[in-house]
């Protein structure tokens, strides 16, 4: 084809980065150059005299030959950049993007095309993957704002749809300044001296702000501030996740107004639902007199703190109450304690609303003095003695649960957190796009403590809603094969080096009513647990089975096992055994387990034998009891 300077030719299409192929005007290839044969994995003899066809997707020729055609008529050089993207096909049948600048040129009156091709695959791929992590910035539950450390003033450069949802500030009012605005006129805020402080040093921050939405309305923001340093250590980007905790905040402060009345009180209060009757708070002065914890009182209703003959009355006042006949009921009464002893009382009873629900707030004087002073004095120190052991064994239990409350926060979140910051501040250190993979790690180290840290979350709300009587159970019927798959589905990606999980057999046609997230919690906790404190290469085997009535699951595991001296507290709020307090854990899991089956009207149980494994065993109704 090329008789002339064919020697010179060919050294210019090696030097060439870009892939070189030359086709005639029937599409055949004349000429490749080695680049092209590292693109497409041909050989310079597999391709040449071959239909250019051989490079391009199937579905892609009719299109091409068309383009093709147009292409030698107009005979100018161009690049195929349309609307939509260039693809081209590898020996292997790897279908990738390509950029294609086509070059006509002429010899011996013959035309030919020359196609500089460059594959952009990973160009592309970068890409998609920026597009992905500017999506979850936006689609984000947290205001998200990033500030330029390097610019006067440190002004905003980026927020998110969350952020100026929240805050109700347009692009004009954010953009390029200082977030300084949110404040308003209320600069005197002591968390501002501390957040300005670490941004002078480059530190990370947290900061309860408040803050004020563009039309004046306040808002309580949780605000956490982290730093981003480039490769020379200098601090270039602050990174700001704002929490709207103002719903919070108010709940705190509605709960401190009623703790304080509680607390300040020498009477006995007694908050209980209008409905049901349950207790739903009760003061310490109350608990005291009556003898029972709070935690005892919210699963009792002021029927049972009656004596005999007692009850009816009581419903018949109550009536007069929820018939709005009158405000308010003042009335005498007697009460019974945990121990059996009894007292007179005065009650004052009144209606009320909380939360949007109607309670009775119901105001107890002890008028057993009034009743009979001389035995009082006699029973007083008895009775107060008691109750004096009774309360401080309650506040030591309270005091050791909370030292271990605390010391348990401390440590699982202590070593997320610093993993996090440590990944953020290494972040920047990889501006370059072959350090992509580096980034990509410390990404994910991100994502994996942010989920730990969201789980151990997710554990102490629901204690707290167990704990309070909060929890709304939703029954519905479902497949019990559609949550046994999400769950293993997850717990496969906590698996250790060649752990694996037996899959139940048989259990396509098994069904549920029940609640579907709670029986997912459920099975999560004791899947993860077995996960968790198995070694590697080990079998964790899921059973399922179903009768009538019942289903029960079965998860056995070959990891460290229980010490059977701590068998007997394996279910207690933040106990954990010996053997694995160097791996992390709340110890809230399988008390959130317990609690949720018994709700259920289930059960659970275990056997353990240390360094051999461990097998739970659960069970509860086919269809839930609402």
């Amino acid at each position: 084809m090329f008789q002339q300077d064919q020697e010179i030719f060919n050294i210019l299409l090696e030097i060439i980065s870009e892939g070189v192929i030359i086709v005639d005007s029937h599409q055949k290839i004349m000429e490749v150059n080695k680049a092209s044969e590292i693109i497409f994995g041909y050989t310079k003899m597999e391709l040449t005299g071959k239909d250019l066809n051989l490079l391009i997707p199937s579905n892609y020729h009719k299109s091409h030959s068309l383009y093709f055609k147009k292409f030698i008529k107009r005979g100018k050089r161009r690049k195929m950049t349309d609307a939509t993207d260039i693809y081209a096909l590898k020996k292997d049948g790897t279908i990738f993007s390509v950029e294609v600048e086509l070059n006509p040129f002429s010899i011996y009156d013959k035309t030919y095309v020359m196609a500089l091709i460059k594959d952009i695959s990973e160009k592309k791929e970068i890409t998609k993957n920026l597009m992905l992590r500017t999506k979850a910035l936006q689609s984000a539950n947290n205001g998200i704002v990033i500030t330029d450390a390097l610019k006067y003033d440190n002004p905003v450069i980026y927020f998110n749809s969350t952020f100026q949802k929240l805050t109700g500030y347009s692009e004009e009012d954010i953009l390029h300044k200082n977030c300084r605005f949110l404040q308003g006129n209320d600069k005197d805020q002591k968390a501002l001296d501390d957040l300005r402080k670490a941004i002078k040093n480059g530190e990370s921050c947290q900061a309860r702000l408040r803050n004020y939405k563009k039309d004046g309305t306040l808002f309580w923001n949780d605000l956490y501030v982290f730093p981003i340093t480039d490769a020379n250590g200098v601090v270039t980007n602050f990174i700001g996740i704002l929490n709207d905790i103002t719903s919070r905040k108010k709940e705190e402060e509605e709960r401190e107004y009623l703790a304080s009345i509680f607390d300040e009180s020498l009477n006995e209060i007694y908050v209980f639902d209008a409905s049901t009757l349950k207790f739903i708070n009760v003061n310490y002065g109350a608990q005291k007199n009556i003898g029972y914890t709070l935690e005892e009182l919210r699963n009792m209703t002021p029927i049972d703190l009656k004596t005999s003959g007692e009850d009816i009355t009581f419903k018949r006042a109550i009536d007069v109450l929820l018939k709005k006949h009158i405000e308010k009921l003042e009335f005498e009464s007697e009460h019974k304690r945990k121990d059996g002893t009894t007292y007179p009382i005065e009650v004052h009873l009144q209606l009320s609303t909380l939360n949007g629900r109607e309670v009775f707030i119901a105001i107890i004087l002890d008028i057993t003095e009034r009743k009979n002073y001389t035995t009082k004095l006699e029973m007083k120190v008895e009775k107060r003695t008691h109750q004096l052991e009774l309360a401080l064994n309650r506040e030591k239990e309270l005091n050791e649960l909370k030292t271990k409350f605390l010391s348990l926060v401390s440590h699982e979140f202590k070593t997320p957190l610093s993993a996090i910051l440590t990944s953020t501040e290494l972040l920047g250190k990889y501006p370059l796009q072959e350090q992509q993979e580096k980034r990509k790690r410390h990404i994910k180290t991100i994502e994996d403590k942010v989920h730990f840290l969201n789980n151990i979350i997710n554990d102490f709300l629901s204690v707290e809603k167990l704990e309070t009587g909060k929890v709304n159970y939703k029954f519905d019927q479902f497949k019990l094969s559609k949550v046994v798959n999400e769950v293993v589905y997850d717990a496969n990606m906590l698996l250790k080096e060649r752990q694996q999980i037996k899959y139940p057999e048989n259990i396509d046609d098994l069904s549920l009513y029940q609640d579907e997230k709670i029986i997912q919690v459920i099975l999560s906790n004791l899947l993860y647990n077995a996960i968790n404190y198995s070694p590697e290469g080990s079998t964790i085997e899921l059973h399922i089975e179903q009768n009538e009535i019942t289903t029960t699951v079965t998860v056995k595991d070959n990891g460290m096992g229980i010490p059977e001296k701590d068998q007997k507290h394996i279910f207690e709020r933040y106990f954990r055994a010996h053997n694995v307090e160097n791996i992390q854990g709340t110890g809230i899991g399988l008390n959130i387990v317990k609690s949720h089956l018994e709700n259920l009207g289930g059960t659970i149980f275990f056997e353990s034998v240390e360094h051999q494994g461990t097998t739970f065993v659960i069970s509860f109704p086919n269809i839930a009891q609402p």
